[in-house]
């Protein structure tokens, strides 16, 4: 019997890690950080629902830390197999799960030295040289090639979203399972859009932005608002921004606007080591952008690159006008905690989310009015304007995850959607059943389901993938 369990991103859009299981071979898909409510952070203490070291192999949809954040613990705790991407995503993995290990034993330090843990010795969950272990496991692949991992086959389809991600198609015992990981825009000023659906037996989908359309706004025009009047009474707009994916798309809406004259030639900073090693990596790959060489180089000039300690700790005392993105997206972590700790009690000021704020977060907590801020064991009072770009996001909507669905050549036998808060996943589950008729459900943490061959003489046999259509062009 082959089955596929559900370990993680069941009931939060985090802690993305599918298990698939056939003649006692186990192959995890995803294997990520969960993020937010303290009773989610508290999984990635607990021990793994399987032996790390009765998995086979990994396999990554792309680099973000709640898809490949956990990789460090599994492979320290007795994972012996392969850690298979794209190359994107292992070049990508280089820096998130490095730069992960550092932040992790920073903390840990901080909280010792400051007394802001219930523990005596606050131990980091991983440190960097085990982040720089399993990065040794990792294997890179391309896109449409064939991965033999024993029983099962494995391919990698673009998904957008950001540079290296893959929708993963995972051939077991005559099924097909298809897992969307993060599935981009088809409208996103970036990446190239994700490859059609090409139908499946079995569909594993993102929910993430199941219960909402993105705004129709223009993104740049909303930006370019913000930032001329805080900027114009002199102060300063900062930005928490994802690192990778999300600071480059910053970095271009802010090179057009400059260009454009919309809004006002005052200091940029990207305070991020992590994005400014990211955009040699974007630079490497672009047939998976779309931008010519031009607009590249415009975009990652329009800021000054702050790598070093004593530069980010200046911008805290320079003051406005300027704009300051940084990292995290979330202000889980990070240097923008220092940034928003510094200026978030000037009611000159403002603090512009640019997108997906996962429940239990300080994003989220601002987003949803929230005034004040634990940040390092203080309370900060935020007085500094808050203004949330949603359109800003690198995830399809509602309506583009359903359209994508309905390029299948027939419906999937099941759909599971995952990686959504439970009103987001519940709600594409209604348009899904409502707008296609499909058998689609919200799986349970932990949840075991059946993946028995179906022989509806739809072709998907071994070596026999369905045609997927190819990407629009951008």
């Amino acid at each position: 019997m082959s089955t596929l369990r559900f370990l993680g991103a069941t009931d939060t859009v985090t802690g993305s890690r599918y298990l698939v299981e056939t003649e006692g071979q186990r192959i995890l898909v995803d294997c990520g950080l969960f993020q937010g409510y303290k009773q989610l952070r508290e999984r990635n203490r607990t021990r793994f629902p399987v032996e790390p070291a009765d998995i086979h192999a990994v396999v990554v949809t792309h680099a973000h830390l709640d898809h490949t954040g956990y990789l460090p613990a599994l492979v320290r705790d007795g994972f012996r197999g392969r850690i298979h991407a794209t190359r994107g995503t292992t070049d990508l993995s280089r820096l998130i799960l490095t730069d992960s290990g550092r932040l992790l034993e920073e903390q840990a330090s901080y909280a010792g030295r400051h007394h802001t843990s219930r523990h005596t010795t606050p131990r980091p969950l991983y440190t960097e040289d085990d982040a720089l272990v399993a990065l040794d496991r990792f294997t890179a692949h391309r896109f449409d090639e064939d991965l033999e991992l024993g029983a099962l086959r494995v391919r990698f389809l673009p998904a957008g979203h950001i540079l290296g991600a893959a929708q993963i198609q995972v051939e077991v015992d005559g099924t097909l399972v298809h897992f969307t990981g993060d599935l981009g825009r088809v409208d996103d000023p970036l990446m190239k859009p994700p490859r059609p659906f090409g139908g499946a037996d079995v569909l594993v989908s993102e929910s993430t932005y199941g219960d909402r359309v993105h705004p129709g706004d223009d993104p740049a025009t909303a930006l370019g608002e913000v930032i001329t009047k805080v900027c114009g009474r002199g102060g300063v707009v900062i930005m928490p921004a994802f690192a990778v994916g999300r600071a480059e798309t910053l970095l271009l809406h802010l090179s057009r606007l400059l260009a454009d004259g919309r809004i006002p030639d005052v200091p940029i900073f990207l305070n991020s080591p992590m994005a400014v090693d990211a955009s040699e990596i974007y630079e490497r790959y672009p047939e998976e952008h779309r931008l010519s060489p031009r607009e590249f180089a415009a975009m990652y000039s329009v800021a000054k690159l702050v790598r070093s300690v004593d530069e980010s700790k200046l911008l805290n005392l320079r003051g406005g006008p300027a704009v300051i993105i940084s990292a995290s997206g979330m202000l889980e972590g990070g240097r923008v905690l220092h940034h928003v700790a510094a200026y978030g009690d000037d009611p000159r000021n403002a603090i512009v989310l640019t997108g997906f704020q996962a429940g239990g977060t300080r994003g989220a907590a601002l987003q949803r009015g929230e005034r004040s801020l634990r940040i390092y064991g203080r309370d900060i009072p935020i007085r500094a304007e808050v203004h949330s770009l949603e359109m800003l996001s690198a995830h399809a909507d509602a309506e583009q995850l359903v359209a994508w669905m309905r390029e299948a050549p027939r419906p999937p036998e099941a759909v599971y959607l995952t990686h959504g808060e439970p009103t987001a996943a519940d709600a594409l589950r209604f348009r899904v059943k409502r707008s296609l008729g499909w058998a689609v459900r919200v799986p349970e943490f932990g949840e075991t389901v059946d993946l028995r061959a179906r022989r509806r003489g739809s072709g998907h046999r071994r070596g026999h993938y369905p045609q997927s259509a190819p990407a629009p062009q951008a």
